[in-house]
């Protein structure tokens, strides 16, 4: 059939969708030159009319036309409307396996809309007297074929990250005037809704950007505007001749706006120009945040965290265990409808058989009820949730849940239900009070987005309800220094903050450090990461049966040393049942390696994996097996051979080119060289990059301040880079002998004595490597030395048996 036949035709043709559809697609196929789906799949596997189920209301199915992979497409009388075929062909997406393409069509009007994940949606749409362009023509059969080349170029992080620099240099002119940061953050958060809640129709007729244009004509009138704009969005009510819906939810809970001059309105009207509707909460809240934190405003955009790592926890803690429920359920509601399905009806015995119709119905549809009941109280907590990536997450994961569940019940011949889940099914504690409100945002922009792209109309009166669950306060301590409590919850997930215990007391304080000691004394170590305390409180409440599970990001020293202590009690009476030990991710902007860590009570029945692999056990140092690697003991053959290296505690270390300088220079005035104290010097970047050739200046352990002064170049070096530092120094010992390093290993140098080399290790690298170097070198604490030097050692630590011990 060539275009113009196939236009001639369908021109003229004035049938009902029901009569006129098949015979339209199948035309459409032999115009493109594509098979038919009888034609390609005779079975109806994979390319198939009417994919779906027959539906107790008396439905057709879920698409007219479906192709795995490709596209789903529905059809509509001439003339009818195209919006609700799409909502019906979104409400039913994840029945058809969430297809890259949705297509409408009415015969006259053809609409594609691409449907890819993490990808800003496009829309392409023609009418039927277009399929004479060859060009369109291409276009349609591609959605046949090649559906990757409909693929957007523009994805949501791209957007986002784009919308975010925007605001942040709004959000710093504003700043530079005077106006307070939390007035400032506020604002744009205002603003930044305004624009997605123009974009996705919730504010009427481009109200918003009409509001900028204006301004920017009249810039001494934009905060007068702004605070009317927001007044009304507080209550809902008119502006001028046009309805404003209520919004409030405590965005706007008042009607403050700050000035902007006629740049700062270029930049909102610039920000407003991007297709808000398809920002991204899941990295939208911390490219904000780093863009309206000053300290961090370089950083904006260089990183975020992708929503696949976000599930590498929520999938284990949330989703899996509600799928295996919902398999159970709907395995139960299957007997109960074959029950249904399989008697009669009438009189006498036929009346007692539709009566027991009847009640197999009902119980399908209790067990239905009752899943859907369970799912709709659970509960999931992050308590330290920064800008909410892990809430908006948590809750898309249960609404998709309730959805699933909703079609596959509806299949099995049950009336579905439409969503009930909402932001109140998650809770977040956060001490920061803009990053708490973020998280609202982020929450509410992302069920706006899920509702709609699902095909159901969104919630109003309000239209952002009050998220009184995300609270703003310290996680751990109360203001009196005793333990805090946190909200009831089923399950607790989230990225609490990393912080080294040698950090802790100069960013915390010793009040602060003091009160967590004693909150947690017995629980959490005094060496241990900050991450920690929240591992071991989730672990506190999970064992007095207040949670089901937890699964947190950690620092990946979580595997060793004082670290590890806490999670050796959830291994004696609880379950790590799923674990990812070294991944890379992205905190405040810098790339770490981190491990992540899922637990329960023993008691749950799971599927154990490590690093997305089924493992017998994962024991506390996150490795697999029956093997248990913590209680290993060293061998008294190997008694005083592994040790740390030198902690200098200051800027000791010195240019090999200043070093070679001063071991030529002329004696000192003890008659001894420089080289008494100079040594080459080697850390873990040393031995897995290119050497910098530094050497270190070292007074060994004994040296006293007199003696070490009269090697003159040297010491008044370390007095003008080392000693100010270490008389601040908290360790009595670090100030007193602040000319000496923070820890010399003395036991070091007594096990290498005598020896002309030793082999190292860096403590951080991807693989396991060991090296020779020459005892004259003085190696950094971040190398492990093994004080041996024959080959013998040298090749079994080398050894495959090694590198897998």
């Amino acid at each position: 059939m060539t275009p113009d036949e196939f236009v001639r035709k369908w021109k003229s043709v004035a049938l009902t969708e029901r009569s006129a559809a098949q015979s339209h697609f199948i035309d459409l196929c032999r115009m493109l030159e594509e098979p038919a789906p009888t034609d390609a799949d005779p079975k109806g596997e994979f390319y198939a009319f009417e994919r779906g189920a027959t539906k107790s209301t008396g439905g057709e199915g879920w698409a007219d036309v479906w192709k795995r992979g490709h596209f789903g497409w529905e059809y509509k009388g001439k003339r009818k409307d195209l919006d609700a075929a799409f909502a019906q062909l979104q409400q039913y997406a994840l029945a058809l396996e969430n297809p890259p393409l949705l297509v409408v069509c009415d015969m006259d009007r053809f609409r594609i809309r691409t449907n890819w994940t993490n990808t800003v949606s496009e829309i392409h749409e023609f009418d039927l007297t277009d399929l004479r362009d060859a060009r369109i023509r291409q276009k349609l059969k591609w959605v046949f074929s090649e559906p990757e080349r409909l693929r957007p170029g523009k994805t949501r992080q791209a957007l986002t990250e784009q919308a975010a620099k925007e605001f942040a240099l709004l959000a710093q002119r504003l700043r530079d005037r005077g106006h307070d940061a939390e007035v400032v953050a506020h604002f744009v958060n205002r603003l930044v809704f305004c624009m997605f809640a123009e974009d996705v129709d919730l504010l009427p007729d481009k109200m918003f950007s009409r509001l900028l244009d204006l301004s920017f004509r009249r810039p001494a009138e934009s905060q007068e505007m702004a605070s009317q704009l927001f007044a009304t969005m507080k209550t809902g009510g008119r502006i001028g001749y046009e309805n404003v819906d209520w919004f409030n939810g405590g965005l706007f809970n008042d009607d403050t706006a700050l000035p902007l001059d006629k740049d700062d309105i270029a930049i909102a009207r610039r920000a407003a120009a991007l297709d808000w509707a398809e920002i991204d909460p899941s990295i939208f809240g911390t490219l904000f945040e780093r863009g309206l934190d000053p300290g961090k405003r370089s950083q904006l955009g260089a990183h975020y965290t992708d929503r696949d790592k976000i599930m590498l926890i929520i999938e284990p803690v949330i989703v899996r265990p509600w799928l295996a429920d919902w398999a159970t359920a709907k395995a139960a509601i299957a007997v109960a409808m074959e029950r249904a399905q399989g008697t009669g009806t009438g009189t006498g015995i036929g009346a007692a058989a539709a009566r027991a119709r009847d009640r197999a119905r009902e119980e399908a549809a209790g067990l239905y009820r009752a899943f859907l009941n369970r799912l709709r109280a659970f509960r999931v907590l992050d308590p330290a949730c920064g800008s909410g990536n892990f809430l908006y997450l948590s809750l898309l994961a249960l609404k998709d849940l309730e959805h699933r569940a909703g079609i596959e019940a509806e299949a099995l011949g049950l009336q579905r239900e439409f969503s009930q889940i909402g932001p109140g099914s998650v809770k977040g504690i956060e001490i920061n009070a803009y990053a708490a409100e973020l998280a609202r945002v982020s929450v509410w922009i992302g069920e706006i987005q899920w509702t709609r792209r699902n095909g159901f109309d969104i919630s109003k009166n309000p239209i952002l309800k009050p998220l009184e669950t995300v609270e703003c306060r310290d996680a751990l301590l109360n203001p009196d220094g005793t333990e805090a409590e946190w909200p009831e919850a089923d399950v607790v997930v989230g990225n609490p903050p990393f912080l080294g215990g040698k950090l802790q007391r100069r960013l915390l304080g010793d009040e602060y450090m003091g009160d967590l000691f004693r909150a947690y004394s017995g629980r959490v170590p005094a060496e241990a990461d900050l991450v920690t305390y929240w591992l071991a409180k989730a672990w506190g409440y999970l064992s007095a049966g207040h949670e089901q599970r937890a699964g947190f990001v950690a620092t990946n020293s979580i595997r060793g040393g004082a670290n590890r202590r806490v999670l050796e009690p959830i291994i004696a009476n609880g379950i790590i049942f799923d674990a990812w030990d070294d991944e890379a991710w992205v905190v405040d902007g810098a790339a770490v390696r981190v491990s992540l860590v899922c637990f329960s009570l023993a008691a749950e029945s799971t599927t154990v994996r490590l690093d997305g692999h089924p493992v017998s056990r994962i024991n506390a140092d996150l490795t697999g097996g029956m093997s248990d690697l913590t209680k290993s003991r060293v061998l008294s053959e190997n008694h005083d051979i592994g040790f740390m290296g030198n902690t200098k505690g200051g800027a000791f270390d010195v240019e090999g080119d200043l070093a070679r300088v001063w071991l030529i220079a002329p004696v000192n005035p003890n008659g001894r060289c420089n080289a008494d104290v100079l040594k080459p010097w080697m850390n873990g970047m040393d031995l897995t990059r290119r050497p910098s050739g530094k050497w270190i200046i070292d007074f060994g352990t004994e040296m006293g301040q007199d003696e070490a002064a009269i090697y003159e170049a040297p010491f008044s070096f370390i007095e003008s880079t080392v000693k100010l530092e270490r008389k601040q120094n908290n360790a009595q010992s670090a100030r007193s002998h602040w000319w000496r390093h923070l820890r010399s290993r003395p036991a070091l140098w007594r096990a290498s004595a005598g020896l002309g080399r030793f082999i190292v290790t860096p403590t951080i690298a991807k693989h396991r490597l060991f090296i020779w170097l020459q005892s004259a070198v003085c190696p950094d604490h971040q190398l492990i030395v093994i004080a041996r030097d024959d080959d013998t050692a040298f090749g079994i630590l080398h050894s495959r048996f090694h590198e897998s011990w």
